[in-house]
């Protein structure tokens, strides 16, 4: 799994290819955690639209990613999170910790402005 990373309007957007399983779970939570580290207040766009199967420890980096990130202020958004993802998320009763978004625009107007 290989995962771009840009910025935007100081907005750090990820974009992870693939499966978030196995292996691909700690290089994704390596990503997350440089993004999260290199900032105070570190604003976290994670873009799903190409990623097809999550597992339950992908879904656990993404609960320490929250956690670290609000530990500095933090935020994280999520797009494009399709069928799968989104009844993992949901199941495991996880749904509103992530503030969901339409699109790369609002996500990167909405993590801009302070909370």
């Amino acid at each position: 799994m290989a995962t771009t990373i840009r910025q935007k309007d100081g907005v750090a957007i990820l974009e992870p290819n693939g499966k978030i399983m196995g292996s691909s779970v700690s290089e994704l939570r390596d990503v997350i955690t440089s993004q999260i580290d290199a900032s105070d207040a570190p604003r976290i766009l994670i873009n799903f639209e190409r990623v097809t199967m999550m597992d339950s420890s992908g879904l656990g980096t993404l609960m320490g990613a929250h956690v670290a990130a609000t530990r500095k202020n933090g935020r994280i958004g999520v797009i494009h999170v399709g069928k799968n993802i989104k009844n993992l998320i949901v199941r495991s009763r996880l749904v509103s910790i992530f503030e969901h978004f339409e699109n790369e625009d609002e996500a990167v107007s909405g993590l801009s402005n302070e909370s």
